[in-house]
């Protein structure tokens, strides 16, 4: 089983943020495989405790949850949409949380929204560089829609696009074993080793 993380940062509901993020979810899975498990995450649900984490430096377990799920998964789509040719605070910050290694080598195929077409630019001069420099493995195509793609003549372009990127997504992850998460609690020896080791040091006490 392939798990696919869906991170949407939109503000309203419905989204248009949401709406790509499930077309573009919907077609990577169609590529991937029949038993990819695709979950999606929307941010604005988490806001607050993404806040509190930022604040306090202690995830609330949902948010703990959701940063777990994306280190643990084997890609993840990010969609966000564009305000003043950026992406938007909240989306950042839920990225500001992860673990310095968490995208390292993992896919990513980004997805944006806007009102017009100008803002698609955001993709590559703001999304793109944040995920390089996280050492994620970007897909070549980043699926901008912005409010004419949504009508009856720009939706054919905007499905061809999604399609691209979904099997770009999905050739990334052929490419590249599950990862495996460390389990923080588990044991680095066994118990017979830890005995030993305990008496080796009483033993070093009673020469003192």
């Amino acid at each position: 089983m392939k798990r696919l993380v869906v991170i949407t940062a939109g503000l309203s509901q419905p989204s248009s943020t949401r709406l790509l993020a499930d077309r573009l979810a919907a077609a990577a899975a169609r590529e991937i495989g029949p038993d990819t498990e695709v979950r999606v995450v929307e941010l604005r649900d988490h806001a607050h405790a993404v806040t509190d984490h930022l604040l306090t430096g202690f995830p609330a377990p949902a948010i703990k949850d959701v940063l777990d799920a994306v280190a643990a998964a084997d890609a993840v789509i990010a969609v966000s949409p564009i305000f003043n040719a950026s992406y938007s605070g909240l989306f950042k910050s839920f990225f500001d949380l992860l673990g310095d290694d968490a995208l390292t080598d993992k896919p990513i195929l980004l997805g944006a929204t806007g009102g017009t077409a100008r803002h698609s630019l955001a993709l590559e001069h703001a999304l793109r560089p944040m995920f390089t420099y996280l050492h994620a493995v970007v897909a070549p195509t980043a699926v901008f829609a912005a409010t004419e793609d949504w009508a009856t003549g720009g939706d054919a372009t905007l499905h061809r696009r999604i399609d691209r990127a979904g099997r770009e997504l999905a050739d990334l992850v052929g490419r590249r074993p599950s990862p495996v998460v460390a389990d923080p609690f588990a044991l680095t020896t066994t118990f017979d080793a830890l005995l030993s080791g305990q008496g080796r040091a009483v033993q070093n006490d009673l020469r003192l």
